[in-house]
């Protein structure tokens, strides 16, 4: 039975978006249903799939995002942990109501607002990567691409006790955010990214790597900056093939470690030490958004009101990479959207 009429963005065809309207479900026994308050884009991701770029393996029609904060206003009868009026954040997809299992959803800390709390899942990712590096105290970082996941894994390193941690990308913008959030060096030349980590550390290369572009040819890029035993973190997804890689000179004569780190490798259950689960790790980035330990409101760059959505979506067709955070707007649905 359906409880309302809700509406939802939908990729119909590569490059083809609209909004339809849908019947909101009742949820299961061990779900719960959400009225959106707020939704964010992940430009990197969400742009990929939208147009079929490489490596992604969508099927259509694809119902996009995966960053929502809501309010709850149904609870499957097996649901004890949730009340109605619950706001809490969520992995659901750009629409005005997300029927999710109760076990995924995180109760949002009343000092944050919805706009800081719903970059949570993005945070999530960029951690997966930290934890999996295993950042030493006073370590050298390079984090290559100033994109949200790599400002939130520069943070994430600093939090960790990576010293120096220097971002590094081709967008003065970006560079310059970088630096207000604690980078200790904002670059787009190797060579001064370099001579900072010799300031530093007296050694060539950095410990840690980051590869946060999703540029294949990137790759090549984070293999020359990390040092004689670093670890190099391939945290953006990329699109297409990395060529001409000198495996013996980058890498076996280096005696590096290349870290596979898409969030899909995350454990079902268990956090264990540089394997935490995605339910952890959301639980983190909440708390460490609360605790203001992390830093996103400079990094919100265009609101959409959920009406024109589809705007949004046409800047990400045309993106030149300074959209950063694209926030929608769900609003209380009037009686003629709901």
């Amino acid at each position: 039975m359906s409880l309302a009429e809700g509406i939802r963005a939908v990729v119909r065809q590569p490059g083809a978006i609209e909004l339809e309207a849908f019947d909101v479900p009742t949820p299961k026994p061990d779900e719960v249903l959400l009225r959106t308050r707020t939704t964010l884009i992940s430009p990197g991701t969400e742009r990929a799939f939208f147009l079929a770029m490489s490596n992604t393996s969508a099927s259509y029609p694809l119902y996009p995002g995966y960053s929502q904060i809501g309010d709850i206003i149904a609870v499957g009868e097996a649901v004890d942990d949730w009340r109605v009026g619950d706001r809490v954040a969520s992995i659901g997809n750009h629409a005005s109501h997300v029927v999710i299992s109760a076990k995924l959803c995180h109760r949002v800390p009343d000092v944050l607002t919805d706009e800081q709390a719903v970059f949570f899942n993005l945070i999530a990712i960029a951690m997966q990567a930290i934890h999996k590096a295993r950042i030493e105290l006073g370590e050298s970082v390079i984090v290559l691409g100033a994109g949200l996941i790599g400002l939130f894994a520069m943070q994430l390193a600093k939090l960790s006790g990576g010293l120096p941690v220097i971002a590094v990308d081709q967008h003065a913008r970006r560079l310059d955010i970088a630096t207000q959030l604690g980078a200790d060096g904002a670059f787009v030349e190797d060579d001064r990214v370099l001579s900072l980590i010799r300031a530093y550390t007296g050694r060539e290369g950095a410990a840690v790597v980051i590869e946060a572009t999703g540029v294949p040819d990137v790759v090549n890029r984070a293999l020359h900056l990390v040092g004689r035993r670093g670890r190099v973190l391939l945290l953006g997804s990329t699109r297409g093939l990395t060529e001409s890689v000198n495996f013996y000179r980058d890498v076996h004569r280096k005696g590096i470690s290349i870290i596979g780190a898409h969030e899909t490798t995350r454990p079902t259950h268990d956090t264990a030490p540089g394997w935490w689960t995605q339910y952890d790790e959301h639980r983190v980035a909440l708390n460490l958004l609360a605790a203001n330990r992390l830093y996103v409101d400079s990094l919100v760059t265009h609101r959409f009101h959920h009406a024109v959505f589809l705007d949004a979506y046409e800047l990400l067709r045309n993106w030149d990479g300074n959209a950063l955070g694209m926030v929608i707007d769900w609003g209380r649905m009037g009686d003629d959207e709901r």
